[in-house]
Formats: C-alpha cells, structure tokens, sequence
C-alpha cells in the first residue's frame, strides 16, 4: 500500500505551526540557560528535590504556564547543588527542555536536553534519561534521522528498564518520521519486549510502559501516512484501563494525534472529538501547543464545523 500524506496528494503543503504568542516567562527561563556561573547553593538537596518533583507533577497535570514561572528558581537552586546532586539539574534540565518543546521553543528545548546530557557525565541511566529529551527536542526540529542516531546509540548502552523502554519510544518515532517503516515496527516490537519485562516502578518520568507502546505505534501510523491502521489502533488503546492512568499532559498529546489520524482519514467528526477530549483532559495542550493549534485550525475550516470545535476555536483565538 502507497501511504503518502494526504496533503502532498492534493498538491498543498504541510501547514506551518500556529503559535499562541510567547508565554509570559519564557524569556527569563531563556536568561536562565544563559547564565553560566555556579551560584552557591540557597536550599538543601532535600528542598530542591522536592522542589524539581513538584515541577514534574505540575508538568505531568499539563500547567504550562506554572511551570515556565517555576523554572528560572529551579535551575538557579539546582546548579547550585550540581557537585552534590546532579540528578536534580539534570532533571531541571529535561523538564526545561520538555515544556519548551510542547511552546515551540524547540531550539532552545535542544539546547536545555543538550545540558541535561552533560551534567549527566558518566553516569549511564541519567545519561540515557537526557538522551531521551534531546530525542524530543531533535523530532520537534524535524531533525528525525539525527534523533533517531542519538536514542538508538543511548539505547544500546543500556540494559531493559523504562529509560531505556522510552529511547526506544523515541527511536519509534523518529523512524517513522524518516518514514522507516520496517526500523519503526522493529523497535516498536523490541520495545514491547522491554514493557514486558521492567516493572511499573519510573523515577525518572518516562511514561513507559505497554500501553506506551500501543500509542507510540498510533502515532508512528499518522507519521506513515496510513490513517486506517492508526484509527484502528487508537480505538483499541484507549479501551485500556492503563489508558486512564497515564498523566493529563501524555493523553492530551496523544488526543492531538488520534486527532490527526481521524483528520488523514476523512473523519472530522473522529478528529473534532478527539481535540475536544484533549482540551477536556489539559486545555493547555490544546492551547498553548503550536502543533495542536495547527490542527485545531485545519478541523475549524471544514464545513459543517464538527460539534464542538467552532466553541474550542474561538477560545483560543483562532476564529471570532
């Protein structure tokens, strides 16, 4: 079977993404990552890891916004206390890198996930867990082939765990974005070989796990051009009670894309609710994400406007 993305057969391009504007305080987390000096270290290593879990859940329950406030301190407290805890800055660093991919500061998402991975030195796992946002920040630039290289590489220095089940997670993706097929099923396989085997326990925030896998195959179908296999798969994956575990930030994201699977399908009702399920989940993901703006607009430009994405495009500034 062809599988070719719709929009090159009717002759149109790939959209653009449409941004939200910059958030309030993605300047100062930007003068953040330029200062370069140690300061000495203003809370115990107790107090910022309290401080760095808080942010995660806070990213995980998807408040962007917070999070950006929250970040400029953290990494300030964190490089502070680098030669007693370096986990902390790296972790800092990832969950800098992560919300700065999802507002479109993928360049600067790079370079946060870079820092991450040098902190890291010697050490394998917390390299690895910086290797899986530079895999992010990489696909988010378009730079799939090189994403792909890097988390393959992480992966093959480390034994089965969720690190290493989200390298291959990436790689999944990665692949499908060089639109690799036969690499994409590889690893997705190999990946839920790993699922199988690691237990539930995930200190560093992967997400990892089968259900993991069953919607990094989804997403690699939308990559891959082929909108009834995607269709099919997400159905299927969100039946699962592990679905409903997982945090707000991961399903809403992955909403957008059963959305731009139903979208490749001819299906805008499918696609319309798929994006009003995400905003139900964490509105900021469907709000504040370039990506997700993006196929709010295409959905918003069909006639008739599914069921409640005239009400959700107008929210958010797209239409009045």
């Amino acid at each position: 079977m062809l599988r070719v993305d719709p929009l090159v057969l009717l002759g149109e391009d790939r959209p653009q993404p449409i941004s939200a504007g910059p958030l309030d305080g993605v300047d100062e987390v930007r003068a953040a990552l330029a200062r370069y000096d140690i300061r000495r270290a203003t809370a115990s290593v107790v107090e910022t890891g309290r401080h760095v879990e808080h942010a995660w859940l806070t990213y995980q329950h998807a408040h962007y916004a917070q999070v950006v406030r929250l970040l400029p301190g953290l990494l300030d407290a964190a490089r502070g206390l680098r030669a007693d805890a370096p986990e902390l800055l790296v972790q800092a660093y990832r969950i800098t890198s992560s919300v700065l991919v999802k507002l479109g500061e993928a360049e600067l998402g790079w370079l946060a996930a870079d820092r991450a991975v040098a902190v890291a030195g010697g050490d394998p796992v917390l390299a690895a867990s910086a290797a899986v946002s530079v895999g992010q920040a990489l696909r988010a630039l378009g730079r799939d082939r090189l994403a792909l290289a890097v988390t393959a590489d992480a992966a093959r220095r480390l034994a089965p765990s969720t690190v290493h089940g989200a390298l291959l997670i990436q790689g999944i993706l990665a692949a499908a974005g060089c639109v690799d097929a036969g690499r994409a099923g590889e690893l997705a396989d190999r990946a839920a070989g790993v699922a199988a085997r690691v237990a539930g326990d995930d200190p560093h925030r992967t997400g990892f796990g089968p259900v993991a896998v069953e919607l990094a195959r989804v997403v690699a179908a939308v990559e891959l051009g082929d909108a009834r296999a995607a269709v099919g798969r997400h159905e299927q994956a969100v039946r699962r009670q592990a679905w409903r575990r997982l945090p707000a930030e991961y399903r809403a994201a992955y909403l957008v894309d059963a959305a731009r699977a139903y979208l490749q399908a001819g299906d805008l009702g499918g696609a319309g609710r798929a994006l009003v399920d995400a905003d139900g989940v964490a509105p900021a993901e469907v709000r504040c994400r370039p990506a997700a703006r993006t196929v709010l607009a295409e959905i918003a430009r069909a006639h008739p406007v599914p069921a409640g994405v005239a009400r959700l495009a107008t929210l958010v500034g797209l239409t009045r």
